[in-house]
């Protein structure tokens, strides 16, 4: 059985958590003393991703919808963010964009409903689907139980890939739905930039850059690939920028192509950018932080195959 997890239901749960001192509550954090590095660290707290990408492609047809949603812990409180973007074909909308705190937690990974956006919790805290719904403005992606794939990296990232569909208004589109959970310092400038590629029903791929890494640098990225529903994996890939193009809000260059390779040349592609919602961050400058979410297309070589595959990529860069 299915649970619809609404605001109003979080917030009474959390009052009623604060009154009666619920095992759930983090305890109010000590005093530290003046120049402990440990205490330092953990004030600074940590930040936990949770990505959930809906992604339908037919021929030159695009249908693509990523929920983004982070919680950092902080003294006293979580401080969490949710965006929602539609990607169709070059046209990108952010639908949804919100920010709040929350008391203190001891499972401050767990996504919250807010606003507008309402979740649909299985057992076990399975996330079995979103929903947006803003006057005449509805959308939902449904999440059914039983992965195809799930690949775990060593530094804790999870990467659950399903069968979903997606439904706007009256409309519902069949697809695949990538749910990614990870975790990093806050202190972190940012936790590395990521892929999920598709090539029809035959191959699907995840890239992660699980380090943060320069850009270009060697070996620095992981890849999962479920192909012909076999389980692949590369340690150690190389995606680098072919291409770039200067973004003057932030006063940064964003790639807009990219080579793959690795030294034993068993994966090799290149992926091209279709079409961008790129976003200047705030800070103190000269260099503004990027947040951006590209559409991709390009082709893979593994096992002797030329595979084409599209899909999303995202980058970030402080």
């Amino acid at each position: 059985m299915r649970r619809v997890v609404s605001p109003g239901l979080i917030a009474g749960l959390a009052l009623l958590a604060a009154a009666c001192g619920s095992p759930e509550e983090e305890p109010a954090a000590e005093p530290a003393a003046e120049g402990s590095t440990d205490a330092a660290a953990s004030f600074r707290g940590r930040v936990y991703e949770r990505n959930v990408v809906f992604m339908a492609l037919s021929g030159d047809s695009a249908f693509v919808v990523p929920w983004l949603m982070s919680s950092q812990t902080q003294p006293g409180a979580v401080r969490r963010a949710t965006r929602g973007l539609l990607a169709r074909g070059s046209t990108w909308e952010e639908f949804y964009q919100d920010a709040w705190e929350t008391p203190p937690t001891r499972t401050p990974w767990r996504i919250l409903p807010h606003g507008s956006l309402r979740l649909l919790m299985g057992e076990g805290d399975a996330l079995e689907g979103i929903i947006y719904s803003q006057g005449q403005r509805q959308l939902e992606l449904e999440v059914p139980g039983g992965s195809l794939m799930e690949w775990t990296g060593t530094g804790g990232q999870v990467f659950r890939l399903f069968e979903g569909a997606a439904y706007l208004s009256d409309q519902r589109l069949q697809g695949l739905i990538l749910d990614m959970s990870r975790v990093h310092g806050a202190d972190d400038a940012s936790h590395g930039d990521w892929g999920f590629l598709t090539s029809g029903d035959s191959l699907q791929v995840i890239l992660e850059d699980p380090d943060a890494a320069q850009p270009n640098t060697p070996g620095a990225y992981r890849v999962w690939a479920r192909l012909d529903f076999r389980d692949l994996q590369w340690p150690a890939v190389s995606v680098d920028w072919a291409d770039v193009s200067a973004f003057e809000p932030a006063r940064q260059d964003i790639p807009i192509s990219w080579t793959i390779s690795t030294e034993a040349e068993d994966l090799e592609g290149v992926l091209q950018v279709q079409s961008a919602h790129v976003e200047a961050g705030e800070g103190a400058g000269p260099l503004l932080p990027v947040d951006a979410l590209f559409l991709v297309a390009g082709t893979l070589r593994l096992e002797g195959r030329t595979y084409p595959v599209r899909g999303l990529f995202r980058h970030t860069r402080s």
